[in-house]
This record gives structure tokens, sequence and C-alpha cells, in this order.
């Protein structure tokens, strides 16, 4: 009996912590563009960004990555944000 309540709570833990995961990651897609801009672009390894212009439907960011400095525009979705654009910069 001990064991079946064990692993019973153990199942329960691992379900509640998926489900979290999940729900960050959607709140980082629709809600918080700055930790968007991260997620939506692993390849580019942003060391750094910084809210360039924010007009509720478009965010400018300078983003400092592996590459060198680059502009990052994202745009809002009906119901999450997406990158715009991508250029690089010169230093």
């Amino acid at each position: 009996m001990f064991w079946a309540v064990l692993g019973s709570c153990v199942i329960v833990a691992i379900v509640a912590t998926l489900g979290r995961v999940g729900m960050n990651f959607n709140t980082a897609l629709t809600d918080k563009p700055d930790i968007a801009i991260y997620m939506l672009l692993p390849e580019e390894e942003i060391i750094h960004s910084e809210v360039l212009r924010d007009n509720g439907v478009e965010r400018h960011y300078l983003a400092e990555t592996k590459d060198g400095p680059k502009l990052v525009i994202l745009k809002r979705g009906p119901h999450e944000w997406f990158v715009s654009s991508v250029d690089e910069l010169h230093e």
C-alpha cells in the first residue's frame, strides 16, 4: 500500500510539473514578448536584448547575438507574438 501511494504521488507530481511548463511556454509566447524573443530565435543564441520601440502591436529589439548585434522585430498576431524580421547591424 505504501508503494502504491508513493507511486501515485510521484505520477501526480510529474504531470503537474509538465502542465506548469506548458503553461509557462504558452504565456511566454502570448503575454511576454521579452521572453518570446529567446524562444523564437534559439539558433541566434541571444546574449542580451533591449527594447528600442514598443507600440503594443510591434516591438523592436536590439539583440546581442553570437554573430554581433541584430535588429529583431516582433509583431503580435491574433494569439501570439511572431518574428517579423531579423536584420544584421554593423558595429
